[in-house]
């Protein structure tokens, strides 16, 4: 009967997130209610040389009491790694919305770059067609003036013959 309370008590931590205490870091230990830095240095130095399969196992490492062990069964995390997660997801938050507004800004950049090309290349367009009236219209008078000398000296020689 107890073994198989144990078992439960065992699956129902992992189910709910326990960290294994056979492989858990120095900053998971430490993010348990009452362990610090030396409790979680104590703690791996004792699974170096024994195997730590339930939280009872921790009983027999100097520092820790039936409050420590019943905080890791409980899974209760200390205020400070409380405060760190929720600090490390406010700044995550933070990221990602400085993150869409650069995306924002870029688009916005990107448009107001499209529009201004798109606008070059009308102003170019309209020039080119400037451009190319005033050929056609300096051809015409060219011609025009070409036609004009001819007539005229059409006219002349009809006047010498007269």
């Amino acid at each position: 009967m107890k073994k198989l309370l144990v078992m439960m008590l065992l699956v129902s931590s992992y189910l709910f997130g326990a960290i294994n205490l056979q492989t858990a870091s120095k900053a998971e230990l430490m993010s348990i209610a009452g362990i610090g830095e030396k409790k979680a240095e104590a703690i791996m130095k004792y699974r170096k040389t024994h195997k730590i399969s339930s939280a009872d196992d921790l009983l027999h490492v100097k520092g820790i009491g039936k409050g420590i062990v019943k905080n890791v069964k409980g899974g209760v995390k200390s205020k400070k790694a409380a405060m760190k997660k929720a600090a490390k997801a406010k700044m995550h938050a933070k990221k990602e919305q400085a993150h869409k507004a650069k995306k924002a800004a870029k688009a916005k950049m990107h448009a107001k770059k499209e529009q201004a090309h798109k606008a070059k290349k009308a102003a170019k367009a309209k020039a080119d067609a400037a451009k190319q009236q005033a050929k056609k219209m300096k051809r015409a008078k060219k011609a025009a003036a070409k036609t004009s000398k001819k007539q005229m000296k059409a006219k002349a020689k009809a006047k010498l013959k007269i």
